[in-house]
């Protein structure tokens, strides 16, 4: 497949409160919804105890990656990192490329979003990267990260921001993710360190004697839809995949277009990937055949042709 993921499905218990983030705050556009229940699209994801109240779909103003599908479900169930550590694993962060980091957070305070911080962190990756960053509680316990990296030069709109870059998943073993994203998805590995030091377990709330180890996965040339595996040396966290299922708020999974899913799906045969064929009839998605499987520390994935 080889290429950056198209959208992350989010689910919501508040689409207003959702939309006034995104495209209210941080100036993403809308560029399709839907109001009231989706039965080909619970079909599609076997979700048959609530119904889809409203969807839409949003992204950084023109990009074709690292765009999100939000769904708001008639019934508020508890989110996939709901009472979280830092170290649980599961889907955790929606990184957003910045401009200027101070002076975004200046503009976002002003509107009225708080941080889990007063000041952003900076710091440089072995592999020298110079970066800033700072976290925000977004909306159903998602974790957002605005990044800035330095002397880069991303292509960041107007707005001043970009996204979603990485989604970030928290794995036990990354050697294992790693092999599977590197023959099963075909994507390149654009980065790799091991984070260690007081700084950084300030920085990230890890006891003392901790490290991160991180690799970014991603699409040459394309800096939006890219997966990051980050795991917390020395931590042993919760098992939280398992939740991140269609019908949960917050993360859920990853999608991908694809112009060849049978030549895809022989490809996973071949790397001894289980995964299941189906297809969506939904309000805003419809594709004319679907593939679903998981990630080795159980990450959904969903590959689809268009109709």
């Amino acid at each position: 497949m080889a290429s950056a993921w198209h959208w992350v499905t989010i689910g919501t218990a508040d689409m207003a409160a959702a939309l006034d983030f995104w495209v209210g705050h941080l100036r993403f556009e809308c560029v399709a919804r839907a109001e009231g229940d989706d039965r080909g699209l619970r079909e599609h994801w076997a979700v048959t105890d609530r119904q889809i109240a409203r969807q839409a779909m949003v992204r950084s103003a023109g990009a074709e990656n690292g765009g999100m599908h939000l769904v708001e479900w008639d019934v508020a169930t508890e989110s996939v990192r709901a009472k979280a550590q830092v170290f649980d694993l599961c889907p955790k962060n929606l990184d957003i490329y910045v401009d200027d980091l101070p002076v975004r957070m200046a503009q976002l305070t002003e509107q009225g979003v708080v941080f889990r911080n007063e000041h952003y962190s900076e710091a440089v990756s072995p592999d020298g990267v110079h970066f800033r960053e700072i976290h925000l509680a977004g909306h159903d316990d998602i974790n957002i990260v605005l990044l800035q990296v330095i002397g880069s030069d991303l292509p960041i709109p107007d707005s001043g921001f970009h996204g979603v870059g990485p989604l970030v998943c928290v794995v036990r073993d990354p050697a294992e993710e790693k092999r599977f994203i590197d023959t099963a998805l075909g994507l390149s590995l654009s980065h790799n360190n091991i984070l260690e030091g007081p700084d950084i377990e300030e920085m990230i709330g890890l006891p003392a004697g901790c490290a991160l180890e991180v690799s970014i996965w991603a699409e040459p040339g394309q800096p939006l839809g890219e997966l990051e595996l980050v795991t917390y040396q020395g931590t042993d966290g919760a098992n939280r995949y398992p939740r991140a299922q269609p019908g949960t708020r917050g993360v859920t999974h990853l999608n991908w277009w694809s112009h060849d899913l049978k030549a895809f799906a022989a490809h996973l045969r071949a790397e001894g990937v289980p995964h299941e064929l189906s297809r969506v009839d939904g309000s805003l998605l419809q594709s004319s055949s679907s593939l679903i499987f998981h990630s080795p520390a159980g990450l959904r994935l969903e590959v689809h042709e268009r109709s």
